[in-house]
């Protein structure tokens, strides 16, 4: 049996499992109920305090015509890397709770620095509206445990990371 390295797993898309020092993220997307109903785009990054984009987590959409529907992400990370954008891009999911992770780690598979940094979640849906979420925390070896409200096209947001 052949040992099949880190960067060919990452680079297939397989998950490897969760550390205790991840950042997890509970995403959650609401049941909408008026009109027409049509899956969201979202969008969920990390930028560093300067509000530059250090790592795509996960993109979810159908059609690449409509990503630029997500305004901020399309002008920090989607027009300037397109291999990127496909190589995180997943199918549009429909109402329901996603966990997600962030190993502390950008784009290029470098562990960031100690600071301050962001979490930022963009959901747009045809025939619906948009939404834009931004929750700051410290990346730094401590542990966060984070909630950020409901809105109309976003559910609750919880990000949580143990102590090592």
């Amino acid at each position: 049996m052949k040992k099949i390295s880190v960067a060919l797993v990452l680079m297939s898309g397989l998950v490897l499992p969760a550390t205790a020092s991840d950042l997890e993220i509970a995403l959650q997307l609401p049941k909408i109920s008026e009109g027409q109903y049509h899956r969201p785009y979202v969008a969920v990054w990390v930028e560093d305090s300067s509000e530059k984009s250090v790592r795509l987590i996960e993109i979810w959409r159908e059609k690449p015509d409509w990503i630029k529907d997500l305004r901020r992400f399309w002008r920090k990370t989607g027009r300037a890397d397109q291999p990127l954008v496909d190589a995180r891009t997943g199918a549009t999911k429909g109402p329901g709770q996603y966990r997600l992770r962030w190993d502390g780690k950008d784009d290029q598979g470098a562990t960031v620095a100690n600071g301050e940094y962001q979490l930022v979640i963009e959901a747009a849906r045809e025939h619906g509206g948009r939404q834009l979420v931004k929750q700051k925390f410290n990346w730094d070896g401590t542990a966060v445990a984070l909630s950020v409200a409901a809105g109309n096209e976003i559910g609750q947001v919880q990000l949580s990371r143990k102590a090592p």
